[in-house]
């Protein structure tokens, strides 16, 4: 008796409503859908002080700010509203995917070059700054896996060994396939999941040699005195925020305050050796360093002059500073007024 009350209430609700349920179904759909396509948009910019804590670290009145990019899904709503709102910038998967690569593994391997990242603004700045790290191990991470490859590896992989031979380095890993002929299998051991199992690869004939398709990025374990401590959320992830990382992490290991008492947003890849490298959305990263009020905009020198265009096109006030090295980096900090 209940259930047909029940059948009954929800048949006449149904009935009452379709129009408004058929709406709401689509509208979902529209949402749910996602097309070959992502949104580029204005981010902001994070406090890096807030971030990153060292042990016994110097006081700052400015701050380092990392500037990012938002970017939303490619569904039909929000590709409509970039259809409106003029710094909303549609593009194609493709241009931010490899072949035959779907956007889970394209976020997995950003996270690796977030920890990269890291891992570079740490040794850059403990050692500029005299401080002691020793790099205590090297992890070979898994980033590309080519269309051509025949391997059950995946993105994020740690490989141990191939054919039982330790890989300390990428050249240890393409010295072993160097060797071998086209339609070997490699046996290959690999940390996954914080697990240890076998994986196997498949060589084949290219160009440049015999290869099995995957690509490596490098990130470390190490010992370091003070201690430090960098947080990052979830949704966090690429290589684009480790010029400021290292500026903030240098400045909290010396006593002068490089900031000069300044806010200063800015972006830009870091490389062990220093050198800064180009990144991608500086146009984005400008527009979310300036509603952030910051001081200064900070990039690699390759982004200079698109980002001076587009505080020209937008008539912004910001003091803009280009850089190609992390030691260039302190230097025209140094040279602040």
């Amino acid at each position: 008796m209940m259930f047909t009350k029940i059948y009954e209430g929800v048949k006449n609700f149904i009935k009452e409503n379709y129009k408004s349920l058929i709406a709401l179904a689509i509208i979902f759909a529209l949402f749910m859908v996602e097309l070959p396509y992502a949104i580029y948009t204005p981010g902001g910019a994070v406090d890096l002080n807030e971030r990153i804590k060292v042990q016994t670290e110097y006081e700052t009145e400015g701050s380092f700010n990392m500037a990012y990019v938002s970017m939303v899904r490619g569904s039909v709503p929000f590709l409509l509203i970039s259809k409106i709102l003029p710094d909303w910038d549609i593009v194609k998967k493709e241009s931010i995917t490899y072949e035959g690569e779907n956007m889970q593994e394209m976020m997995e391997r950003e996270r690796l070059y977030l920890k990269e990242s890291q891992d570079a603004a740490i040794i850059n700045a403990y050692k500029r700054a005299g401080k002691e790290i020793k790099i205590t191990k090297t992890i070979n991470n898994v980033s590309l896996i080519s269309e051509e490859a025949k391997t059950n590896l995946k993105i994020g992989d740690n490989i141990i060994s191939i054919n039982d031979v330790p890989v300390d380095s990428l050249e240890t890993l393409q010295d072993v396939v160097q060797k071998l002929e086209a339609n070997e299998q490699v046996n290959l051991k690999i940390k996954r999941n914080n697990k240890e199992q076998e994986a196997y690869a498949t060589t084949y004939e290219t160009n440049e040699g015999i290869k099995i398709g995957v690509g490596i990025i490098q990130t470390y374990e190490y010992d370091v005195e003070p201690d430090i401590d960098i947080k990052s959320k979830e949704s966090e992830m690429g290589s684009s925020g480790g010029l400021m990382m290292s500026l903030t992490i240098y400045n909290k290991l010396v006593p002068e305050d490089i900031t000069k008492g300044k806010k200063i947003v800015g972006t830009g890849t870091i490389a062990l050796d220093g050198t800064v490298g180009e990144i991608g959305g500086v146009k984005y990263k400008l527009i979310g360093a300036v509603k952030n009020e910051a001081d200064i905009f900070m990039c690699p020198e390759k982004n200079y002059e698109e980002a001076l265009k587009v505080a020209k096109e937008k008539n912004y006030n910001i003091e803009i500073i280009k850089v190609k090295t992390f030691e260039e980096a302190l230097e025209k900090l140094e040279d602040l007024k």
